[in-house]
């Protein structure tokens, strides 16, 4: 049984690799969850540089924001005993949900033409945003389920060679390669079959993630019972 909040995590960050592969292969090039890339691809479009995205980047990095402000606002000093909220497990079902409904909406549709691609690389964007905000509450920085760079950093610099520890090496580690697996999955099913079912297998991967997360939370429920806290504060 699963006891800690790190697999639950990593297969979340290995879900948002997967919507990132999607969304960059088949939403024209753009991220609905590394924001970086975003930031720097409106940059070179406004520098001249043609032939990039330039308004689903914008739409993809206003959207995230939005998705993380709403998410905060619906957890922030949310009660409990439980890391994660009641609310920002609903934040983590909801997000599943809506994925899995657009990947079938878009197998049922087939092409998506400009306005609908619009939409949903900007509905990825605020339920990843949404997503990263509400795992917030776990307090687990390695894992913020949209980025690896600064899991990267951490991992460098707390390593033996840096002259570290080499602390939580292995869940640093691991969060690189899920988010990198993600992405190759829906690399290869984008390419060979179509973005529909790549967005529907990253959308069961958000699935059993959050399934994950809920069961993790029981157990952290019913451990706070027997320590003697009362479950009607969640």
């Amino acid at each position: 049984m699963v006891r800690t909040y790190d697999v639950p995590l990593l297969v979340l960050t290995m879900a948002t690799g997967a919507i990132d592969g999607v969304s960059y292969l088949a939403l024209d090039r753009v991220f609905t969850g590394n924001m970086t890339g975003n930031v720097l691809f409106i940059g070179f479009g406004l520098a001249g540089v043609s032939g990039l995205p330039v308004l689903n980047n914008l739409v993809a990095l206003l959207a995230f924001m939005l998705g993380a402000v709403l998410a905060a606002r619906l957890t922030r000093g949310a009660p409990g005993p439980a890391k994660l909220p009641r609310s920002g497990l609903a934040v983590l079902v909801a997000g599943a949900v809506v994925t899995l409904v657009l990947a079938c909406l878009w197998l049922a549709v087939g092409t998506l033409d400009t306005p609908v691609l619009l939409v949903t690389t900007g509905l990825l964007a605020l339920l990843l945003g949404a997503q990263a905000a509400a795992v917030k509450h776990i307090g687990i920085r390695d894992l913020s389920t949209v980025v690896v760079t600064m899991t990267m950093v951490n991992l460098s610099t707390d390593s033996r060679a840096a002259g570290g520890t080499g602390l939580s090496w292995a869940r640093r580690f691991a969060a690189i390669v899920t988010m990198g697996l993600g992405a190759l999955v829906a690399a290869l099913l984008t390419l060979h079959v179509n973005g529909a079912v790549a967005l529907l297998v990253a959308g069961l991967l958000l699935a059993t993630g959050t399934g994950l997360v809920a069961v993790v939370r029981r157990a952290e429920l019913a451990a706070a019972r027997q320590a003697g806290a009362s479950p009607a504060v969640d």
